[in-house]
């Protein structure tokens, strides 16, 4: 006689063989609840949850471990000890509404025709262009952007029109404003909005609200995060700062003891600190891709002390190392070694492929130009870039690329401002014009892009410059 225990009850089974099926009937319960917690356990596991920072106007050593800034900087520090650091990161155009529709479309500023910083009232992103949000959100992730959007502000091209379910922030560049330091009475036209899903809940922003900012976005990203923690999400956190004017909240303001910018330094270090730690409350850790990324283009140069500081050559608004290259984190403590460094190259056209691949999320319906660097970015051995080169380009103007490796960079003939006086106190400085001839540089044995070896590499030269004629060819000829 066999008795079999089935919760509090036992089921006596006196023939054995003549009733095992009435022993199979007993265990199906047990077999369809593992089937359906194994089969829950891994819909969550291939849907990790995804965190991107972007912040704005930043530069290469604003952060401890990237640079040694005179303020501290102890949360960026702990994500760099707890993922990986990325010192050769690029975007392909240095300019605000540019660098957002390259990272959120997978493309190049020439295929989506986003260029330069665009103001308000401008359409943006064109709708045929799918972004992050979108493609997430159509398998299955609830999307949230708390911050600066700058890819469109007309009906239909907003934030919470282009595949964010919830949102905050400014449509377009907290400067765009009437307290604009050259231009008040010009972009005084508009009022600034801050926008909360959908609707305008302020809607002529001020300089109080401006100390605000970085607060009310990071709150809302944390409110997010706790609203969302039994399914997966996408949080894209856009801050405004430090782009100009640079205004720290309360709590922050003299903290650094080295001026405001360091005061907005601090509290955007205490904004991804309390990201970083709400994942972790929530018991999200390991099933969260966290990307974070130091600016969309390097630091915009004339604004002097309210500015950050960069090791390479020249800032924002030019495709030199100072512009385009930016410090990058990943953390995804599945499969990336905490407390890495690496100097694998790869752009943020790349971004949105790669969590397609890692979230399996179909990729957009329409095409775009990055493409998969996952084995890159976990350091797999023998991992190549996909690319044979990435473009850089200002404006609606190619003006160079560079070897997929990140060693050898063209310059095409171009012209392009630099510094001729920095401003002091959030008045800007003044620039002027030089030429640039073709020019050929090393970036592994010259990262500050001082020597031009073109005479000695003139092979390179022509593979490079070939792939820039085709580049023109193919994005730029009408």
């Amino acid at each position: 006689m066999i008795f079999f225990k089935m919760g509090t009850k036992k089921i006596k089974l006196k023939k054995f063989r003549c009733n095992f099926t009435y022993l199979i009937l007993a265990l199906i319960p047990f077999a369809v609840l593992g089937c359906k917690t194994d089969t829950a356990n891994d819909s969550k596991a291939s849907k990790p949850n995804v965190v991107l920072i972007f912040l704005d106007d930043g530069a290469f050593d604003d952060f401890a471990p990237f640079g040694n800034p005179q303020y501290p900087t102890p949360n960026v520090e702990t994500l760099a000890e707890e993922g990986r650091s990325f010192y050769n990161f690029y975007v392909p155009q240095a300019v605000c509404s540019a660098s957002r529709a390259a990272l959120l479309t997978g493309s190049y500023p020439g295929r989506t025709k986003v260029f330069g910083a665009h103001g308000p009232g401008e359409p943006g992103l064109d709708p045929q262009f799918a972004t992050m949000g979108e493609v997430l959100q159509k398998n299955g992730y609830k999307t949230g952007i708390f911050g600066k959007w700058h890819l469109g502000d007309k009906p239909g091209h907003r934030s919470h029109d282009r595949g964010f379910e919830e949102s905050s922030g400014l449509m377009y560049s907290n400067d765009m404003w009437s307290g604009h330091p050259e231009n008040p009475e010009y972009w005084g036209k508009w009022p600034l909005q801050y926008w909360k899903n959908g609707e305008v809940v302020i809607d002529s922003v001020t300089a109080q609200h401006q100390t605000e900012l970085t607060k009310w976005y990071t709150q809302d990203a944390v409110s997010f995060i706790e609203k969302n923690k039994d399914e997966p999400f996408f949080l894209y956190l856009p801050h405004s700062m430090p782009h100009v004017p640079v205004f720290a909240g309360e709590k922050f303001q003299g903290k650094s003891g080295t001026g405001v910018y360091g005061d907005v330094m601090m509290e955007l270090d205490w904004s991804v600190g309390q990201v970083n730690d709400a994942i972790k409350k929530n018991g999200l850790e390991a099933n969260t891709l966290f990307v974070f990324i130091a600016s969309d283009n390097g630091p915009w140069l004339a604004y002097g002390d309210h500015a950050g500081i960069t090791r390479f050559r020249e800032g924002k608004g030019t495709i030199f190392e100072g512009g385009v290259r930016n410090p990058l984190i990943i953390k995804y403590p599945e499969e990336i070694k905490a407390g890495t460094i690496t100097r694998k190259t790869f752009s943020s056209i790349d971004i949105l492929p790669t969590i397609c691949k890692l979230t399996n999320t179909p990729l957009p319906e329409n095409e775009i130009d990055g493409k998969d660097v996952w084995d890159l970015i976990v350091d797999k051995p023998g991992a190549q870039n996909p690319h044979q080169y990435y473009p850089f380009s200002n404006d609606a103007n190619l003006q160079g690329v560079m070897s997929s490796d990140g060693r050898w960079k063209l310059h095409l003939r171009h012209p392009y401002r630099t510094l001729s006086k920095a401003g002091v106190g959030g008045a800007p400085g003044s620039y002027y014009q030089e030429d640039l001839d073709t020019t050929l540089y090393d970036l592994l044995h010259d990262p500050y892009e001082k020597g031009n070896v073109i005479d000695s590499y003139p092979e390179k030269a022509k593979e490079l410059l070939k792939l820039a004629t085709q580049h023109q060819e193919k994005f730029y000829t009408e």
